[in-house]
Formats: structure tokens, sequence, C-alpha cells
């Protein structure tokens, strides 16, 4: 990849050598001092630079990292450690060797491969694989659809992830037009962005038009199940109708709200069905990790990649997701003109889900639990604060900026290192480019921070938190018609409460045991799986051997 650094070294050489008197002896001699120059500005452009024989195990982060790549192609990736505190759990030696493995099954694979081209030809000519298929050098895979808001997107991709590592597929990742303005490549030597069809095959490809599968689709396993397209034998295996042939591709709908029959996705029987198919096409908003756990053909894979339950997210977070240098300058600017200097630095996500929900009971509630849980120091206390070694500064992240006036105006005299908000964008907008690297900047900078107070149900402070390692004190999130965060909610109901787990909550588990053929209470079933702080029907991972970090 040619970074701005290069072209602008290569563009006058390359300009004057084409000109007719040019002399080649001239050109040779221009063209080797720009390949002595190249390298320099690739790796040296700026004091954090390092040559890949300088990084350590920090930033590789204990090796869940490979150092395959172009260090200033993207700096996030190396450079994620020198801006967050070092984390206490390091990934399995297991779940690194599984990261190897996916990552040469992807540049084996991937878009552009001889292997892909043949898939796609198949594909569009809608052929099926054998039923009975159990090779390993076979290239199946998952395109995971993107949907909803940035925060959902990054949680089902790392989902999407995990399910294509468990089953050995492809990732391919349909991004949206702003993909590769947020993210860097995660897997060297390919691309996890889906290719769009071209014009010529674009009638026979089902990525035609991505948008157009939900529930209703009849390519969606839910109504595949419904239709006769799957056949159960006497011993409650399950096979499909076409056989010896799989179908050429299924759709996974598996967005909230989704019905019983899409919900047997994570039953065992349909797993074992659904693996020999080619093409899997994946639609959710959901962090769907917690429903893998409880899938008993994954249960021990993931035991043994993931010790520390909790810290899923966490290690696949890091490993995934790497803003561009674009995005990665407005994270580092900003936090080394505003937090760089704090002993300690608080973080505040304010999510606010109906407009009519007052703002002065949503600030009510925040202050009640920065003061209840001592998070800031308090104003009679100043003059010991200000002798205090330990400065504060508190980020805030906000569509809106009276939350952060309001805290300034409350702490500001208390609060050295200054009370900060990047921005205020008024109203949420998906698939907007700029939007987007906005609201990715602040979620990297949250994950900067030493304390977190997140909106429950936002998808926005659970990757903070995830990519943080930090379990946040988490708002409950009052009923829209409430005029005080404390109606609607039980009267003992804290302002606040502190996760049990830095895990992202999933929204939208099934419920239904399949051997049992019973809906059952999840939080029963194994020691690592409990009810979310701030969502009572959803489930998360916790660490079975502790509750703290």
């Amino acid at each position: 990849m040619t970074t701005k650094a290069s072209s602008a070294v290569t563009r006058p050489a390359s300009r004057w050598c084409t000109a007719r008197r040019a002399l080649p002896a001239v050109c040779v001699a221009a063209a080797l001092a720009v390949a002595a120059v190249v390298p320099f500005f690739l790796f040296f452009g700026d004091a954090q630079d390092m040559s890949p024989l300088n990084l350590t195990a920090d930033h590789l982060l204990d090796g869940l990292l490979t150092p395959e790549f172009n260090y200033g192609s993207c700096r996030s990736r190396y450079q994620f450690a020198s801006y967050h505190r070092k984390s206490s759990r390091k990934p399995s030696p297991y779940l690194i060797a599984k990261l190897r493995k996916q990552e040469a099954l992807q540049k084996r694979c991937g878009p552009g491969t001889a292997s892909h081209k043949e898939a796609l030809r198949r594909l569009e000519a809608r052929e099926g694989a054998a039923t009975n298929i159990d090779n390993d050098d076979e290239c199946r895979y998952l395109v995971n659809i993107s949907f909803r808001g940035l925060g959902n997107r990054m949680l089902a991709t790392a989902s999407a992830f995990l399910y294509a590592v468990l089953t050995d597929r492809v990732l391919l990742v349909d991004g949206g037009k702003d993909a590769a303005d947020l993210f860097c490549e995660p897997f060297p030597g390919t691309t996890w962005l889906l290719p769009r069809p071209s014009w010529w095959h674009r009638r026979s490809s089902p990525f035609r038009n991505l948008n157009i599968y939900d529930e209703e689709s009849k390519e969606s396993l839910g109504h595949m199940l419904q239709s006769g397209a799957v056949a159960a034998s006497g011993d409650g295996n399950l096979s499909w109708s076409s056989a010896p042939r799989t179908p050429p591709f299924v759709y996974l709908h598996l967005a909230g709200g989704y019905g019983y029959h899409d919900k047997l996705f994570f039953c065992g029987k349909h797993q074992r069905l659904l693996r020999a198919v080619p093409w899997l096409l994946m639609k959710t908003d959901s962090y769907l990790v917690p429903g893998l756990f409880l899938t008993p053909p994954f249960r021990a894979e993931l035991e043994a990649m993931f010790p520390e339950k909790d810290a899923v997210f966490h290690h696949l977070g890091r490993y995934l997701f790497h803003p561009t240098n674009a995005v990665w300058h407005n994270v580092t600017s900003y936090y080394n003109a505003n937090l760089a200097g704090a002993g300690r630095r608080v973080g505040v996500q304010i999510r606010v889900f109906h407009e009519e929900q007052p703002r002065e009971g949503v600030l009510d509630q925040l202050l009640s639990c920065v003061r209840d849980h001592k998070l800031l120091p308090e104003k009679k206390t100043a003059a010991a604060a200000a002798a205090n070694a330990t400065s504060y500064a508190v980020l805030v992240t906000s569509l809106s900026s009276w939350y952060s006036e309001r805290i300034r105006d409350e702490y500001g005299s208390v609060v050295a290192g200054g009370v900060h908000q990047p921005s205020h964008e008024g109203q949420q907008r998906w698939f907007d480019a700029a939007h987007d690297m906005r609201a990715l900047s602040e979620m990297y900078l949250l994950s900067t921070c030493d304390v977190l107070v997140t909106s429950g149900l936002s998808t926005f402070g659970y990757v903070a938190q995830g990519l943080a390692g930090l379990r946040p004190w988490v708002m409950p999130r009052a009923p829209s018609w409430a005029n005080d965060w404390r109606e609607g909610l039980d009267p003992q109901e804290p302002p606040c409460r502190r996760m049990a787990s830095v895990e992202p909550c999933f929204h939208s588990p099934s419920w239904f045991d399949c051997a049992a053929g019973k809906d059952v209470d999840l939080d029963k079933v194994t020691p690592y799986i409990r009810r979310c702080v701030d969502v009572s029907w959803g489930i998360n991972l916790v660490n079975e051997s502790s509750s703290q970090w």
C-alpha cells in the first residue's frame, strides 16, 4: 500500500524521468534515491514510529497481533498500547494459534484468489456443495451484512469473526460505503471487504443488494426449516432435502426481534446442517458471543480459546478493529492536547434513546452516580484536591453539548484537567463517513480513560469498555414516558451499578434449550453466563473465578 509520504517523494522524480530528454543514468540514480528515502518515511516518519524489528510484546498485545504489517500504513495497530493501560488479561496460546490459522485461511481463500473466484462462479451458477463434505482444503465463506449504527456493526462483526473461526470459514465484511475510511485491514496479505459484483455478474449474484434480506427471505434458515427444505430423520438429525447437494447459500437472520425458527441457529444439530453450505450470509445487530458459548458444538473450543470468559471482546476488539491513520490522528491529537496530562481520566458516555425524555432527569442520574461512588472530587475538598498529585480530566461523549456544559458548571472548579467533549452531532446518522469517523474516534478516546460511566443498552459504550478492559458504572435506562430516571424503575434501583464484566450484553438471546426442547433460565446453565446489569432480558459473559478485574 502506498502511503502519502511515499507518493509525495516519488511523484517529482517520476514526472521528470518521463520527459523525452531525460538521461537513463540520471533516472536510475533518482529511482535509487527514492528507494532509499521511502523506507525512512514509512518507518521513521515521526517520533513514535518504530521499525518492525523493534516491535515488542506490548506493541503486539502479547501475541494477539501479527508483526507482518507495514507500520506506517496503519499506525493505530501498533500504537494502541501506548495510549492504553497495560491489560492484565493475556490471550491464551490456543487463541493466538487460532488467529494465525485464520489469517492463513483468509489469505489462501480471500478475494482475488483462484479459490474465491471458483467459489463465486459456483455461487452465481447456484451450485451447492456435497452434503458429506469434510475437506479442510475446501474454502467456505461467511458474509457479514452491515446493519444499524457503528457500535452495533462492530459488535456484529466481532461475533461473525468468532463464528468464522469456529466453523473454518473466511470472513468477508459488507462494511458499507465508509468501511475503508474507518478501519485498516485486520488480516495480512488480503482484504476482508466483500468485493462488489461487476455489472456483468450483478444480476446473478446474491450480493447485488444485501439490504433486501430479512426475516421473510426464502433463503433464510428460519424459512427453510418451515418450507420443507430441511428434512428430519427418525434419530432427530437434520438433512437438506436437496441432498446430496446443499443450497448454494443460506441467509442467517439474527437481528433483534428474530423469530423462533431463526433462533434455532444456536442448536447443535442445526450447526451440523450448516457445516457444508459453501456460503452463509449473516445479518445481526447484536453481540452473539454469549449465544455461541451456549451452542454445544462450540462450547469446548471457546472455553479453550478464552479461559477468562469476560475477556472475549477485549481480545477480539483489539485484534480486529484498527482505526485508519486519519481516524487515529484525530484520537491521538485530541488525547495529547486534552487528556494526556491528567492523572485520572473519567469518561462519561451519555445516550438518550427517546427525545421526549427530559435531559434534566438524565443529568440528575449521572451526577447522582458520580457523587455516590466518588468518581470525581467534591467541591468542599477543592483545596485538598489541588494539593493532591492526582489531577482529574473528564471526557464527555454525547450527541448534545448540554450535558458537558452542566458537568463543567458542577465540577469545573475542582477538575484541574478540564471537562472536554470532542463533538456534539445532534443526532445519529448511519453510514455517514464523517459522522462514523468522529464516533469511532470518541469510542477510542473513551477507551483511554481510567473510569467509565456509560448509558445502559448502548453499544457505543460496550465497545469502549471492551477496548479499555474496564467494568463501567452503567446507568439503567428509564422508560420513555418517565420524567425522572427513578420513574418506571425499582424504587431501590441506584442511579448506576458496576457492570459484572467488561463484556457487551447480548440483548436478544434464544432462551430455548434445544436438547430439553423448552425455554430455560440461561443464567443457570453455566457459571459464566449471567443476566446483564443494564438489560434484564439480556445475557453476558462473566469470569467464573472472579467478578473483579
